[in-house]
């Protein structure tokens, strides 16, 4: 008798009570950085009280639908990795701007909608692209990602950024006893726990917070039980040629940052990313983009916070990933659930963060360990790539006094050092120029070898 065919890790189905305790982990890591975009954005232009809870309820039913469309796939849509969805940040400066200058809401989409479109035809021809991502670029963009995100782990632990209370004792007091809590369950607790470290070293954040007055719930009594995005809810979408070009930019951006993520996903789980599956996974961040502008949000991408949450926990099922979409769904649905899950305190999400951010950069190194540094330039490549990523992360108001679609790229770190990244390797490594130590030497060897 024929035997089956053994089934990927990534393509594992975990029993209910797993989906269960993993999902809401992805969900916890990444729902801070999700609604970050619909208050920065409807903030900037004076939104009610009213609008910027209906932005944020359909930026979560979105980010649901993305996440499954990424995870589950369907036809030429969708990578198949455990890849979180979520707004990315990368638009914000060029939506405020949109928006404020007179196009509103409906510019905002109207130029969402064509990047997204833009998305989907581009795809392919960025997955012929894979060949300028050998490990000496992936590594130092993994590692971009991971330290570039730790600024954000940080702001969370000090109380959140704007917070009265910023930097106070108590909130890092917090952050680093949930720390030390998802420490000691992955270092002493059974297998089973340890992979659900993080959510219950935020559960146990959670109980401690709330008697000690970080936190209270008096906004869900305020949340709708039932809320429902409807298509075009803030009007007719406009389309205007500046604000197209901007999020045209702004979606090569996207699409560069995307495929790190990937390829940091596919490193963790032994499912390396191919030109076809980098298309596919490309092509629905263009669909989920579509319907970021038709639902009355915003573009999306791969989140970078849940790559560490992979790494860390080596749970590599894309269908624990799809739970979590399906929890971001209900969170869309039902405001007051949602509003639960925004009560959690920053200092709490901040704890877990540094583990799970550090995780990815530690990965970065990981990757880069498998690279030859001896005779050639590799060492410089890395060096500089790093740096140049890092600029905006220390100095963020460093490009400030540049063009706004330089802006838009350079004031990711992401984005500035993977482009930086490709750029040095295709010059040091692939463009003719002088001939390396290690050739010089053998060269030598040769000539003595003959006379």
């Amino acid at each position: 008798m024929a035997t089956a065919a053994p089934v990927h890790p990534v393509d594992e189905v975990p029993p209910v009570r797993q989906l269960a305790a993993f999902g809401p982990q992805h969900v916890l890591a990444m729902y801070a950085g999700a609604v970050a975009v619909p208050l920065i954005v409807g903030g900037a232009m004076k939104l009610s009280p009213a609008d910027l809870a209906y932005l944020i309820t359909a930026d979560l039913l979105v980010c649901g639908i993305a996440t499954l469309i990424q995870c589950v796939g369907f036809w030429r849509f969708g990578v198949r990795l455990p890849i979180m969805q979520g707004c990315t940040f990368a638009a914000v400066s060029p939506m405020v701007l949109i928006g404020t200058t007179g196009g509103g809401l409906p510019a905002i989409y109207g130029s969402v909608i064509v990047a997204g479109l833009a998305i989907i035809l581009l795809a392919p021809v960025f997955g012929k692209l894979l060949r300028f991502f050998p490990p000496l670029v992936t590594g130092t963009v993994i590692l971009i990602i991971g330290v570039s995100l730790l600024p954000v782990a940080g702001n969370w632990a000090a109380g959140g950024v704007g917070a009265k209370d910023f930097g106070e004792p108590k909130n890092l007091a917090l952050a680093a006893f949930v720390l030390a809590v998802v420490l000691g369950v992955q270092r002493f607790a059974p297998a089973f726990l340890s992979r659900i470290a993080v959510l219950i070293g935020i559960a146990v954040g959670l109980a401690v917070a709330v008697p000690f007055g970080f936190t209270d719930f008096d906004g869900v009594g305020d949340a709708d039980w039932v809320g429902i995005s409807t298509p075009f809810h803030f009007g007719t979408p406009s389309f205007h040629a500046s604000a197209i070009i901007s999020m045209l930019v702004v979606a090569l951006v996207t699409m560069t940052e995307t495929t790190g993520d990937f390829i940091a996903v596919g490193k963790m789980t032994d499912r390396p990313i191919r030109p076809r599956t980098l298309a596919d996974g490309l092509r629905a961040d263009g669909l989920s983009t579509v319907l970021g502008g038709v639902f009355n949000t915003f573009p999306y991408t791969a989140f970078a916070q849940n790559v560490g949450l992979v790494g860390m926990t080596r749970v590599r099922s894309r269908w624990v990933v799809a739970a979590a979409g399906g929890i971001l769904v209900l969170l869309g649905l039902l405001p007051k659930l949602g509003a639960v899950v925004a009560a959690i305190p920053a200092p709490v999400l901040g704890g877990a963060g540094l583990v799970m951010f550090g995780t990815v950069a530690a990965s970065g190194l990981r990757t880069l360990s498998e690279v030859d540094f001896k005779g050639n330039d590799n060492l410089t490549v890395v060096a500089v790539s790093v740096a140049v990523g890092m600029l905006p992360v220390g100095v963020p108001t460093i490009y400030e006094k540049f063009p706004d679609w330089f802006q838009t790229v350079m004031n990711s770190g992401i984005s500035a050092g993977c482009l930086t990244a490709i750029v040095l390797n295709l010059l040091f490594n692939h463009l003719p120029g002088k001939a390396s130590s290690t050739d010089a030497a053998a060269e030598a060897k040769a000539g003595a070898a003959s006379a």
